[in-house]
């Protein structure tokens, strides 16, 4: 398109224009610069009409336009606006690329400040665990890694050397002759670890375990641990029953957890053939009572029973968690509610006593449960009673999730609930669908279907050892 530019040019109308006689030039902005006095004499003489010349554009090439002058002396010329036409296509690609290119350096700059923000947290971290791993780094870098510390190592066997000779000095027959061989060998191994790191930790720690195990099956078992009376007898037990069903809970269907049995100790006066159910009510977790039956025709037909009331709310401290309790003698053992102990509620007095399970970090509420097909829950602390006495069964963080037994002894003289001997296996518990004592073995069951469950591991308290190889038993 063609537009038409009247410039009026007249002496001193543009700062900085000077024209000489007819002839100008342009400048891109608007100006007008003269020309050398030899170039304008020689275009005045090819052309009779004055002459503009445009300054190249962004393309580099100049254009002079020609016109005439008006009457009152001004240059009339005419001039190509295609020239000068605005870019407005390249103008708004390039504003889109300023826009898309701004919101992406917001976006950063955010995710800078954000990641300004959690440094500090994520170097202290990494410092920490620096710091955490540096003790095991050359166990590492030499295939010896393990969890334990050397220090806490020393520790145990500095306990256990106490124990032995403590047992020797009481009982000092060729066993405990032979564990103080033992852990003597035991003690220059670690000497030797302290000096130059070149034994593997793992297996010195079960090389501590074993003998503590044997440290603990000779101190203070009774003379009749096996049963004089013939109760129990060397060897594991070769067969089990078919279920007896009896009758359905007292409570109804409604509740659907908890323990019951016959009264489990068998030279006990007071309640020599009793009969007692322990419901769980609140949440088939917790409860605070028990119903004693006197005699099986009693427990069969639900009458003449008592019922004692052990703690005044299913979350007191002495209420009980999980299906663990047993009534032995005229008393009642069971996990207190949401603690490592074990509680013994007496019938007669109704005072609750107590005892801490020992151990590094007991498992309860729920960490160190009964699963393998299907986890029971609040199965962590089991307490179980067989010809020989009482038991906790449970796990620690210390043993590995393994299973730990526990034996209880009530001090009546003193009226302590005591632990006098632990026990650590290397059966895992979650890997066990249930466990049970008799005759101070310990064994443990396994889900086979349904219907059945087998056998398949036994822990002997008298030698401290472990067999895992059982034939199966079954039961339904």
């Amino acid at each position: 398109m063609l537009l038409l530019f009247l410039l009026l040019l007249s002496f001193g109308e543009i700062p900085g224009a000077t024209i000489k006689e007819t002839v100008g030039e342009a400048s891109g902005d608007g100006q007008y610069e003269d020309q050398e006095e030899s170039s304008m004499e020689t275009r005045a003489e090819e052309d009779t009409g004055p002459k503009m010349r445009l300054n190249p554009g962004d393309d580099g090439h100049a254009q002079y336009v020609l016109g005439h002058f008006g009457d009152n002396g001004s240059c009339v010329c005419k001039v190509n606006s295609n020239m000068w036409s605005f870019p407005a296509v390249k103008y708004e690609a390039v504003m889109q690329q300023i826009q898309s290119c701004e919101v992406s350096l917001n976006n950063l700059d955010k995710q800078v400040k954000l990641s300004n923000q959690h440094l500090p947290h994520i170097q202290a971290v990494i410092k920490n665990v620096t710091a955490r791993l540096k003790p095991y780094q050359y166990l590492h870098n030499k295939g010896l890694y393990t969890p334990l510390s050397l220090r806490l190592l020393g520790q145990e066997l500095s306990q256990l050397e106490t124990d032995i000779s403590t047992i020797h000095s009481q009982l000092n027959n060729a066993q405990t002759q032979k564990l103080s061989k033992e852990v003597g060998k035991l003690r220059r191994d670690v000497d030797k670890m302290k000096a130059s790191d070149t034994i593997n930790m793992k297996t010195v720690k079960e090389k501590l375990r074993y003998l503590k195990n044997s440290a603990e099956s000779c101190k203070s078992i009774p003379k009749d641990f096996r049963g004089q009376e013939g109760y129990c007898l060397k060897g594991l037990i070769r067969n089990i029953s078919e279920p007896i069903v009896t009758k359905v809970s007292p409570y109804g269907k409604t509740y659907i957890s908890g323990s019951w049995g016959k009264q489990a100790q068998m030279n006990s006066e007071g309640q020599k053939s009793s009969y007692w159910v322990q419901g769980l009510f609140n949440n088939h977790a917790w409860g605070n009572t028990v119903r004693v039956y006197q005699t099986y025709e009693d427990f069969m037909a639900s009458v003449n029973h008592k019922d004692f009331t052990f703690a005044p709310s299913y979350t007191a401290a002495s209420a009980i968690e999980g299906p663990s309790a047993v009534l032995y003698g005229e008393a009642l053992y069971y996990h207190c509610y949401r603690s490592p102990d074990v509680c013994r509620y007496d019938l007669n007095t109704n005072i609750v006593k107590r005892v801490t399970l020992p151990g590094t970090e007991v498992g309860f509420n729920n960490k160190f449960q009964y699963c393998y097909y299907d986890c029971r829950p609040y199965s962590d602390i089991d307490v179980e009673a067989d010809e020989t006495g009482l038991w906790a069964l449970y796990t620690t963080v210390g043993n590995h999730g393994n299973l730990v037994v526990s034996r209880l002894i009530w001090d009546s003289e003193a009226e302590m609930l005591n632990v006098s001997q632990t026990w650590e296996t290397r059966l895992f518990k979650k890997a066990v669908s249930n466990a049970f004592i008799v005759c101070g073995v310990l064994y443990a069951t396994r889900y086979v279907n349904e219907y059945y469950e087998e056998v398949f591991y036994a822990f002997d308290t008298a030698t401290g050892r472990e067999d895992n190889s059982l034939d199966p038993h079954g039961r339904r």
